[in-house]
């Protein structure tokens, strides 16, 4: 029975869920957006936000509590150069997720997970840059708008 369970086991043991939620947290740290199913990204965010709020404090405790929950050099150095500079005046909310299609197999939701400040499509300079105004193309005496 799930009595009282506050997370979602994805039917793995400890062990396994755990390697696997560190593995996904060292990706995303390092590709700033990886794809996969719904429940692995529900899960991963509650793994790895608190792994990128304590990187915001740069002292020796933290870049060893961050190491013992990636136990990944690159992503650690990673999250601490580049991504604790950025996500330094926000409050909390580091990921999106992003649905997608359901998988062909099992119907499985699947989604991106991603950075919210290294995502170049959703910053609005490049928004306004690319967005375009209504024309009227005339073709063949046919206006199009």
């Amino acid at each position: 029975m799930k009595h009282l369970k506050g997370f979602n086991q994805l039917s793995k043991q400890y062990k396994h869920r755990k390697l696997m939620l560190s593995n996904m947290a060292a990706s995303i740290i390092i590709k700033k957006r990886i794809y996969t199913t719904l429940a692995k990204a529900k899960a991963l965010r509650t793994y790895v936000e608190p792994i990128i709020n304590k990187a915001k404090l740069d002292n020796m405790n933290s870049r060893r509590l961050v190491f013992r929950y990636l136990q990944d050099k690159k992503s650690a150095l990673e999250l601490f150069n580049n991504i604790a500079n950025k996500i330094a005046n926000r409050n909390g909310g580091y990921t999106r997720i992003i649905r997608t299609e359901c998988r062909n197999g099992d119907n499985a939701q699947k989604c991106f997970i991603e950075l919210v400040d290294f995502n170049t499509i959703y910053n609005k300079d490049i928004i306004k840059k690319t967005r375009r105004s209504k024309k009227k193309v005339v073709n063949n005496d046919i206006s199009i708008s």
